[in-house]
């Protein structure tokens, strides 16, 4: 009997229905993901295609727009380079005024017998920019040298940020050599600054490009040499010196306890003679001074001078003291 009924169950039995395509399926995923599963090869290809082609696109925009952002920095962040008013342009008031017209003198004589342009500035700052930066784009401003020589010269004193520079431009590359413009700052100009004799060091300076430019590079080496001697042999007598007074200090000591030891009564009654003079000196005032240069207005002359079109290329040697 119970078999009977469960085969006349099993007759009468709904067929299971489709599963509907917005219903899980039996392993969980629904009738509409298993299309998509089903579509053809090509079509999937073209979808990813499709997908990378635009974000490509979106990293090329991006990119152009960081370039773009980038450029207008690099516009907006040019230096701000002061006229050319003179061979001399002293924008802190360094130098004297017959110390500046002495120098004029020494510019205008090296032009008129060679034709090479040489000119000194003393800037105010370097305005975050490193001094070989800033120096050949000072150079490619103002365009000291002639157009068809590019034998322009610039002496850069940046005294706030204890910098200096030569440089050079491309004509006179050969010449005017990064060796020797090192040998120049090392040996003629940074000695002087380190003394705080900054007019001397510009003129020593300008005197070794003078020489070098009109031909005479054995005497800047010459003297470069000669100062390099001196150097070491004061160093010697500096360590002579420290060596011979510490020698007489400590004999002096030896000395002083000597005498104590033996006539200790007349070393009390030198002690109490002392004391009463020292109460009876007025102590001496001191003066000060101070050295140092004004960041008044600048110091230009030689109206009328102006560059000839000469073109800078980043030669020459930097120094810092």
């Amino acid at each position: 009997m119970r078999a009977l009924a469960f085969r006349h169950m099993r007759a009468g039995a709904r067929p299971a229905s489709p599963a509907s395509p917005l219903r899980p399926g039996r392993h969980g995923g629904s009738a509409l993901r298993r299309g998509e599963l089903l579509k053809p090869r090509g079509q999937r290809l073209l979808a990813v295609l499709r997908q990378a082609r635009l974000q490509a696109i979106a990293f090329i925009a991006l990119l152009l727009g960081l370039l773009l952002i980038a450029g207008g920095t690099a516009a907006v962040a040019q230096p701000k380079f002061p006229p050319l008013t003179g061979r001399v342009v002293d924008e802190v008031g360094l130098l004297a005024a017959d110390s500046r017209r002495a120098l004029e003198r020494d510019l205008e004589a090296l032009e008129t017998k060679s034709t090479d342009q040489l000119v000194v500035y003393i800037t105010r700052s370097l305005q975050g920019y490193p001094i070989e930066d800033f120096g050949y784009r000072l150079g490619r401003h103002w365009q000291i040298g002639q157009k068809d020589k590019n034998n322009g010269v610039l002496l850069i004193v940046a005294p706030n940020e204890r910098k200096v520079r030569i440089e050079v431009g491309r004509g006179l590359e050969p010449q005017l050599t990064d060796i020797l413009t090192k040998l120049i700052i090392e040996n003629a100009i940074l000695p002087a600054f380190r003394r705080n004799d900054f007019p001397g060091g510009i003129m020593a300076g300008v005197r070794d490009i003078r020489d070098v430019l009109l031909g005479d590079a054995e005497a800047v080496k010459e003297r470069a040499r000669s100062a390099k001697k001196r150097t070491t042999g004061g160093g010697n007598a500096m360590a002579v010196a420290v060596l011979v007074l510490f020698i007489l200090i400590a004999v002096s000591v030896v000395w002083a306890q000597s005498m104590q030891t033996a006539h200790p009564g007349r070393a009390m009654r030198s002690r109490r003679d002392a004391r009463r003079q020292g109460d009876s000196i007025i102590p001496s005032t001191w003066g000060s001074s101070s050295g140092g240069w004004s960041s008044g207005g600048s110091s230009d002359s030689g109206g009328g001078f102006s560059g000839g079109g000469g073109d800078f290329g980043g030669g020459g040697s930097s120094g810092s003291w």
